[in-house]
């Protein structure tokens, strides 16, 4: 087993780091200081002969064609250059976790890989850090719609109060829409609708809050116990699971047929009223014909990274995977991917148990993402 000690020793790495600049503007203005006067004379002397200072206002000249009175004119207006806005910081990089190594060089801050027959964790990275875990968050809410029995052939209703107000997402499911509980559930896990998942809280006796409860309730029951749940979609950032609690949940729900049906789909053909509808599923990884992927959940938002659970059969074992804070779209498929060619390399010859566990500890990254 591989296991990669928490980043609790990074942000001393990082305190080091970041005082380092100060001492060294210190010691430039210390030497600055001790110069002779005349050197510091000819350096004003400097300044004040030098030519003006032109402040970019970063506009430039858009050239247009236009139409007057039937005659093509050509005109340039003015156009302000946007400044590209730094890319948002997930709460594993507020951590520090994205400073730990790792042998197979993931892009994810956090992984962990369990063998689902013996229980036995065969790579673990960052593990036990409770995270945002984004729309990972709906596969609890499949697991809580089947579990309670709930008829799969009601219509619901898409209302207002299932659009998103957090993160203002879009959805192809309008206000009003109607969709038998099937289908939402179906388009929950396969296609990450928001909508969908809002909508199948909503409608479970005693309401959305209900619903919430009882996910925290089943995350209790599966010894979930860095997790927690404050909605059905996970739009939310306060959502956060461990990598470890997230394969517990990937066991669970594996147990459950519809669930695995749902979301491995690779698309399909949902009806709202009369209207066909079709989606297709956030993981390419379930079209692969190499990969035979039981059960998969993907999720995003900007505090959590890329994410993505699965149970998949590799190299003759059932194995959970999860990777967590993936940098890059499809950062978190190839850490999958990765993984597979490290557990066919890794196929024992001798009981898996008489392998020594290696740890490493954090560090600067190698650079790149």
């Amino acid at each position: 087993m591989f296991k990669f000690a928490p980043a609790a020793l990074v942000f001393a790495s990082v305190m080091l780091m970041a005082a380092a600049p100060v001492q060294t503007v210190h010691a430039q203005e210390a030497a600055e200081a001790v110069k002779p006067v005349k050197q510091a004379r000819k350096l004003r002397l400097r300044k004040k002969s030098a030519a003006p200072v032109v402040i970019e206002t970063r506009e430039r000249l858009v050239r247009r064609v236009i139409t007057v009175k039937g005659r093509r004119r050509v005109v340039y207006e003015r156009a302000a250059t946007v400044r590209a806005a730094p890319p948002a910081m997930s709460m594993g990089d507020l951590a520090g976790l994205n400073l730990t190594r790792d042998p197979l060089d993931l892009k994810s801050s956090v992984a962990f890989v369990l063998d689902e027959a013996s229980s036995e964790v065969l790579f673990e990275k960052n593990a036990n850090v409770a995270l945002p875990i984004a729309s990972i968050t709906k596969m609890m809410t499949g697991l809580v719609v089947v579990q309670a029995r709930q008829d799969m052939d009601e219509v619901l209703t898409i209302t207002e109060d299932d659009v998103d107000r957090e993160k203002f997402s879009s959805s192809r499911l309008r206000v009003g829409t109607r969709m038998t509980r099937g289908n939402l559930l179906h388009i929950a896990l396969m296609s990450s609708e928001n909508r969908a998942a809002s909508a199948l809280g909503r409608n479970y006796p005693g309401g959305r809050a209900a619903f919430v409860d009882a996910m925290n309730a089943k995350a209790r029951e599966l010894g979930m116990t860095d997790t927690h749940y404050v909605d059905t979609n996970g739009l939310s950032s306060r959502n956060v699971a461990s990598a470890r609690d997230l394969a517990k949940l990937a066991m669970a729900a594996h147990q459950e047929p519809l669930l695995r049906e749902y979301s491995t789909d690779p698309k399909a053909v949902v009806y709202a009223g009369k209207t066909p509808m079709q989606f297709g599923n956030t993981n390419y990884l379930v079209s692969l014909p190499d990969w035979n992927i039981g059960l998969q959940k993907t999720g995003f938002i900007n505090e959590a990274g890329r994410c993505l659970m699965m149970q998949a059969a590799i190299a003759g074992r059932n194995v959970i995977m999860v990777f967590l804070d993936s940098k890059g779209k499809l950062s978190r498929t190839a850490d999958a991917g990765r993984m597979r060619k490290w557990l066919e390399a890794l196929r024992p010859t001798v009981p898996t148990a008489a392998a020594v566990p290696v740890t490493a500890t954090a560090a600067p990254p190698l650079g790149g993402s």
